[in-house]
């Protein structure tokens, strides 16, 4: 099949398939006589364990050695196990932090419990507290406010 039926079949997009051919996710398939990539079933296996992965939030090098192991015969499963143990780490990590996201987010709400003029409104007046490195509702003194915070999705 080509690049564009593997997609279809998978549920991804061709420029995917690129990436996880670059990064050795997916393994190079055969040319055509006309130059086409001609993929195989083994790939849309591959690529659907990839996604699988990735549908857990797994990075993509925990997909990728999870793939090794799962076509090595030679192993046990341990390597697996360590593998899904780290990343459960991770997201014991993240779920406490967004427990202290959402904590200085209901902070943050508490300061404007009715409408007013924005001039007036608690949420925009503690923001702008923090933006002037100022104490403010949601962060606490032990946790002040890091404008290039390390959570900012814009400079993740």
């Amino acid at each position: 099949m080509k690049i564009g039926e593997l997609a279809r079949a998978a549920g991804t997009d061709v420029e995917t398939i690129r990436y996880y051919e670059r990064a050795g996710l997916l393994s190079a398939p055969p040319r055509t006589d006309t130059g086409y990539r001609a993929y195989g079933e083994d790939h849309l296996e591959a690529l659907r364990f990839i996604r699988h992965c990735r549908s857990l939030d797994m990075p993509l090098a925990d997909a990728k050695r999870l793939s090794e192991l799962a076509y090595d015969t030679n192993v046990t499963c341990e390597d697996a196990n360590h593998l899904i143990e780290a990343h459960l780490a991770r997201v014991h990590a993240r779920i406490h932090e967004l427990q202290a996201l959402e904590q200085q987010l209901l902070h943050l709400q508490a300061q404007c419990q009715s409408r007013h003029e924005t001039s007036d409104c608690g949420i925009l007046r503690a923001l702008m507290q923090g933006a002037h490195g100022e104490a403010c509702a949601c962060h606490s003194e032990s946790d002040p406010v890091d404008v290039a915070c390390d959570h900012d999705p814009l400079h993740a």
